[in-house]
């Protein structure tokens, strides 16, 4: 539910609209959710991609032609900005370089704070950590995607604190409302940064 939530958010940004939701997982629910609503979906899963290229046994060259085919698809809908929202796979420059050339930026939401429990598991190692005595807060941050994970300049952070006898399930849900919040914030801010002259196609 949270992805559809965000692309439904997002769609009710002024002047923004929605052309295309992605995901790797065939059963993820913002599909169906997606088409639903009537916008165009794809399915872009690297073992299926494996299995309709079984000439290519070399992994490294596989995950290079997928995210060039990843690339491809993000573009082939002339986006103005890529909003990664459950995004699982780290990004490479065979995705990254095809955007910087067509000058599309990409931001991700990432439920940490700048510098904090950077990949997957954010909110469950920062639950952990403040079982530790090692922090009292964490947070979600939208930011630019580069190479480096979870590394981008931040656009929106925004802090929660954790609450004494809270499990990792009461927080994770706090996170995501806090989600919303973010990724509309964030799209927001990454329009107003476009080009006077693009639209907002995310």
């Amino acid at each position: 539910m949270g992805v559809i939530r965000i692309v439904v958010l997002i769609s009710q940004i002024e002047n923004a609209e929605v052309v295309r939701v992605i995901s790797n997982r065939l059963k993820a629910y913002g599909l169906q959710r997606a088409r639903e609503a009537g916008i165009p979906t794809h399915y872009h899963n690297l073992k299926k991609f494996g299995e309709q290229h079984p000439d290519i046994q070399d992994p490294l060259l596989l995950r290079r032609l997928y995210d060039e085919s990843l690339a491809n698809l993000v573009l082939d809908k002339k986006p103005d900005l890529v909003v990664c929202a459950g995004w699982m796979h780290i990004v490479s420059p065979s995705f990254l370089d095809p955007l910087e050339k067509a000058s599309v930026p990409a931001i991700n939401l990432h439920p940490a704070l700048p510098g904090a429990f950077n990949g997957i598991d954010a909110i469950e190692r920062a639950h952990q950590a403040f079982l530790q005595g090692k922090v009292n807060k964490t947070g979600v941050m939208i930011h630019y995607v580069i190479l480096e994970v979870d590394e981008g300049q931040p656009l929106v952070v925004k802090e929660i604190n954790i609450n004494q006898g809270e499990s990792c399930d009461q927080l994770a849900e706090r996170m995501h409302k806090l989600e919303w919040l973010a990724i509309v914030e964030g799209v927001q801010l990454a329009i107003n940064n476009l080009p006077d002259n693009r639209t907002e196609r995310v």
